[in-house]
C-alpha cells in the first residue's frame, strides 16, 4: 500500500464493520499515544489528538488510543525514549527531538536549506526515504510514519533589530534543530526550550531572540509581546517535518486490517496538518501585522553568512554515524535536483506572482 494511500468511505467504513464484530470489540487494546506539543495547541497539539479519536473511533474501539500532551505523561523531548522503552504504545512529536541517540532522524524533520514539506513528503514516499527511516528507526523498536508539516517556518523573534551581521554578535537565542549550530557559526550562542519555557525565556532575557514554528504557532505563545522584530525565513526549516510513531513490537501485532486503518488515519491526519498549517500562517500574519508586526528578511549579510554556515553544518553532519550516511548521499542528490527544479518552476512562480499582483 502506497503511503499516499487514504481509505475511501466505502473501504474505511468496511474495515471498520469488520474490526467491530463482536469477536474483535472483546479484546480491546488501550494505547497510550504521547506529544511533543501541548494539549490543544494549534495545528501541533490538534494532529496528535486527532489520530488518538480517529484510530478510536475508525476500529469502534478495539484500539483504543489514549492521548496525552507534552509533559502530561512524559517530558515533551522524550516522546521517542517514552515509545521505545515501553512507557507508550505510540507518540507524536518532531524526529529531530531525538537526534541525541537516532542521529539520522534529523533528515526527517529538516537539514539546513533542505527540503520543502512537499518535497520531503515526496521523498519519504517515493524516493526511498520511508525505507531508510524504517531501517533507522528499527533497532530502536520503533515504527516511524510521517505526520505532516508545519511549512516553511520564521526565522525567529528579537528584541532589537537585526540592521547587520554585527547585530547577531553576542545573541543568546532559543532555536531548534540544526539551527543552533548555525547560529553559533554566525556568533549568537544558542539554546533549545520546549514550547512552554520560550515566552518566559524571552521576557525575562533569558534570551535575546526565539524561533518556534511560524506565525499561526508563534501568535499562539504570544511572541510578538516581548520581542517586536520578527524575520524570517528560517534557513534550518525550510518544511520541517513531523512524525507518528508506533513501538514496532506493538505494530507487528496488529492485525492487517488494524494496520491499514492506522497508517491510513496517520496519513490522512498528516495532509489535514499540512493544509491547516498552509492556510493558517496566513491568516495569523494579516493579523499580526493588524497588531503592529512588521515582519522582515533578514540583511543580505545575515542571509549569506546562514547560507554558508548551513551548507557547513549539512555536509559535516553524518560523520561518523553508519545510518546518517547512509541516508546522507540520496538526501543530497534528490535535494539538489528539488532545487533546480524548484528554483525554474515554484521559485520563480511565486517571483513572477508577487510581481503580477504588485506585491
Amino acid at each position: 500500500m502506497k503511503r499516499r494511500t487514504v481509505l475511501s468511505g466505502a473501504a474505511f467504513g468496511a474495515a471498520a464493520l469488520t474490526l467491530a464484530a463482536p469477536a474483535v470489540a472483546q479484546n480491546k487494546r488501550v494505547l497510550k499515544l504521547v506529544g511533543t506539543f501541548p494539549r490543544g495547541f494549534p495545528g501541533l497539539g490538534h494532529a496528535a489528538e486527532n489520530i488518538a479519536k480517529q484510530v478510536t473511533a475508525a476500529t469502534d474501539g478495539a484500539l483504543t488510543v489514549e492521548y496525552f500532551g507534552g509533559g502530561e505523561l512524559v517530558p515533551p523531548y522524550g516522546v521517542n525514549d517514552a515509545v521505545s522503552t515501553g512507557a507508550a504504545e505510540m507518540g507524536h512529536t518532531s524526529p529531530y527531538f531525538a537526534a541525541g541517540k537516532i542521529k539520522a532522524s534529523m533528515y526527517y524533520t529538516n537539514m539546513p536549506y533542505g527540503l520543502s514539506a512537499g518535497e520531503l513528503a515526496g521523498w519519504i514516499r517515493y524516493g526511498g526515504g520511508q525505507e531508510l527511516w524504517d531501517e533507522a528507526y528499527g533497532p530502536f523498536n520503533l515504527k516511524p510514519f510521517w505526520a505532516g508539516s508545519s511549512m516553511a517556518q520564521a526565522g525567529g523573534w528579537f528584541k532589537k533589530p537585526i540592521n547587520s551581521l554585527d547585530d547577531m554578535q553576542g545573541l543568546k537565542m532559543r532555536i531548534a534543530g540544526l539551527g543552533g549550530a548555525i547560529m553559533q557559526k554566525i556568533g549568537v550562542s544558542s539554546v533549545n526550550l520546549p514550547t512552554g519555557e520560550i515566552f518566559p525565556a524571552l521576557q525575562s532575557g533569558v534570551v535575546d531572540g526565539a524561533e518556534f514554528v511560524g506565525p499561526w504557532n508563534d501568535k499562539a505563545l504570544g511572541l510578538a509581546k516581548v520581542a517586536p522584530h520578527y524575520y524570517m525565513p528560517a534557513p534550518h526549516e525550510t518544511g520541517a517535518g513531523l512524525e507518528c510513531i508506533v513501538r514496532k513490537d506493538v505494530w507487528e501485532e496488529f492485525t492487517p486490517a488494524q494496520k491499514v486503518i492506522v497508517e491510513s488515519v496517520i496519513s490522512a491526519v498528516a495532509d489535514e496538518t499540512t493544509s491547516a498549517f498552509a492556510y493558517n500562517n496566513v491568516v495569523a500574519l494579516q493579523q499580526l501585522i493588524a497588531e503592529g508586526v512588521t515582519p522582515s528578511v533578514f540583511p543580505d549579510d545575515v542571509v549569506d553568512a546562514l547560507g554558508k554556515a548551513s551548507v557547513e553544518v549539512m555536509e559535516a553532519y553524518p560523520d561518523g554515524d553508519e545510518m546518517s550516511e547512509k541516508i546522507h548521499g540520496p538526501y543530497v542528490e534528490y535535494l539538489k535536483q528539488a532545487v533546480f527544479c524548484g528554483k525554474l518552476l515554484e521559485g520563480q512562480m511565486y517571483a513572477d506572482r508577487a510581481r503580477a499582483w504588485g506585491i
